[in-house]
């Protein structure tokens, strides 16, 4: 039995390659501190949740938030209520569904355009630094991208399908069901993404028939069982949620800049190169194959609608993805993630040599990791005058691990391909892990980790707590707490609106903390050092660049 022979049963049915994978893309879950902002809030609503009971309104230091729907924050409150409040239970969702896309992209891709086509889609997918970076990172963005790629590949292969039988049933609910929970992820922007597809490869193609297999009305029943109960009843407790949610955080942010996030219409393009860096002229091929279905022809089985193509539609999502976001008043990095679950999907469909693929790719990743480990060691001796041990130690790993996958690709004789995309894939993943860690160890400070384990013995049960003229999201979900917000309110001024009696003035703060009894509040640098100067009383328990906790 051939080696080749053997990794294709370990790979189609098995489960060791997958636990490797595993293993590889969860190794610092658990190491690498909660970063200010995001991590920190997706860490603490879920606390609150759990510590609350109540599941159905969010709540961010105690105050209504309604910004997101809950599918994320019930996982991890879940999580929570079985490990405990940690850095990897708050991540464990976020990074799961991350992870769930590299079998996702392969198996879809296996079962159009064969194993080895598989392979390709999955290696490059581990290779994207922008998939590998920001799938390890507690956002919303990774469960969007998930479940919205999960209902592109059903919608895809349930028209493929047989015309009216079983199999374009099946796919089309799980298209719509998916539909559903990416729409409890990040809210309804996936029916704007999902829909402007669909609607602009009809009029690319010409052709409505995908339309009449779309399962209408079953489909749209089982959307709205798993989606709409949610929106029913947080309306229903909560009247102001409606026009805040669908209207201020969706409306407003496309077209306005209300979330001051605004950047060029041009911001994701670099980022989009990027993300794709190792493998971008294989993609460029194949996008233009794509359009053309030349490459790759797609093939439909016996009564299936003629004509439809798949990496076409995929390609048509993909570029829909780009514009919307593009278009968009407020701008941030992960918006884009979607678009690469299904970008390595036809980049894996249409490259006819995959041994080149992966030697060339694996080469390129590995320039660009010497690029970024060393570059960030030079911006911190440059910023800082010195550099962490723990950021080389992390830089050597990155170098490491690259050196592995690099050496694979000179044993083109000696291991079977599959070998080879297992190792270059974990190696990748090891890769951004390591330089994202890299990177969080470098001053200035990204989280209040230390400066909660510095002054975290001063802080009982029922010590009140402060935050004056600043909110550092990471505190609470290490302290396990809740604080007072003073002068402050940011991305919490709805919930301040609709509970004012939380405000808090500068004023009022000076008189109750001047009053005395055990205290601690959390300073804006700026404003301790103001009130400092006017005798305010306290001493400093710990600090960094961004907190000062004051003891009273």
């Amino acid at each position: 039995m051939t080696s080749e022979v053997q990794w294709l049963r370990a790979w189609r049915p098995g489960w060791l390659p997958w636990a490797l994978l595993a293993v590889a893309w969860f190794a610092t879950v658990p190491v690498r501190p909660m970063l200010d902002p995001d991590e920190g809030r997706y860490a603490e609503i879920p606390r609150e949740m759990l510590v609350s009971g109540d599941w159905i309104t969010p709540r961010f230091d105690g105050l209504k938030y309604f910004e997101k729907p809950p599918l994320q924050y019930w996982a991890t409150a879940a999580v929570y209520s079985v490990a405990g409040v940690k850095e990897w239970s708050s991540r464990l969702w976020s990074a799961g569904v991350a992870f769930a896309c590299l079998p996702l992209v392969f198996a879809w891709v296996r079962r159009r355009y064969g194993f080895e086509a598989g392979l390709v889609s999955l290696t490059a997918l581990a290779l994207s630094p922008f998939f590998g970076i920001v799938g390890h990172l507690n956002l919303l963005d990774a469960g969007l991208a998930f479940w919205l790629s999960c209902a592109v590949f059903a919608f895809t292969l349930a028209q493929l399908a047989a015309v009216n039988s079983a199999a374009e049933r099946r796919w089309m609910l799980l298209a719509w069901g998916a539909a559903a929970l990416a729409v409890l992820s990040k809210g309804i922007v996936v029916g704007v993404l999902a829909g402007a597809a669909l609607m602009l490869y009809t009029l690319i193609e010409r052709d409505i028939r995908t339309w009449r297999r779309l399962h209408a009305l079953p489909g749209l029943v089982l959307f709205l069982v798993i989606a709409a109960p949610w929106f029913v009843v947080v309306s229903l407790r909560n009247p102001s949620f409606p026009a805040f949610f669908f209207v201020h955080e969706h409306f407003a942010r496309f077209l306005t800049t209300v979330h001051q996030r605004v950047e060029p219409w041009w911001y994701f393009l670099p980022l989009l190169l990027l993300g794709a860096l190792p493998w971008a002229i294989p993609l460029a091929r194949a996008c233009r194959d794509a359009w053309m279905e030349g490459a790759v022809a797609a093939v439909a089985t016996a009564g299936a609608a003629p004509g439809f193509k798949p990496l076409r539609f995929l390609l048509v999502y993909a570029g829909v993805t780009l514009a919307f976001f593009s278009a968009s008043g407020s701008k941030l990095a992960p918006y884009i993630l979607p678009m690469f679950p299904v970008l390595a999907a036809i980049t894996g469909a249409q490259v006819t040599d995959p041994e080149r693929f992966m030697r060339r790719a694996a080469r390129v990743a590995a320039g660009l990791i010497v690029f970024l480990a060393a570059g960030l060691l030079i911006y911190s001796a440059r910023r800082n005058s010195f550099v962490p041990h723990e950021a080389i130690a992390w830089a050597g790993l990155a170098l490491v691990a690259a050196g592995a996958g690099l050496v694979v690709t000179f044993l083109a004789l000696r291991m079977s391909l599959a070998t080879r995309a297992l190792v270059i894939a974990a190696a990748a993943i090891v890769v951004w892990q390591s330089l994202l860690s890299e990177y969080t160890a470098i001053p200035p400070e990204r989280s209040a980790r230390e400066l909660v384990v510095a002054m975290r013995p001063y802080v009982g049960a029922q010590t009140p707590l402060y935050s004056v003229g600043q909110y550092r999201e990471t505190i609470s979900p290490y302290l396990g707490r809740t604080l007072q917000l003073v002068d402050y309110e940011g991305e919490l001024q709805f919930g301040l609106n609709e509970e004012p009696e939380k405000r808090m003035s500068l004023a009022d703060f000076a008189a109750r903390w001047s009053a005395g009894g055990a205290a601690v509040a959390f300073f804006d640098p700026g404003i301790w050092d103001s009130w400092r100067r006017r005798g305010l009383p306290g001493h400093v328990l710990a600090a960094d660049s961004y907190t000062v906790a004051v003891g009273r």
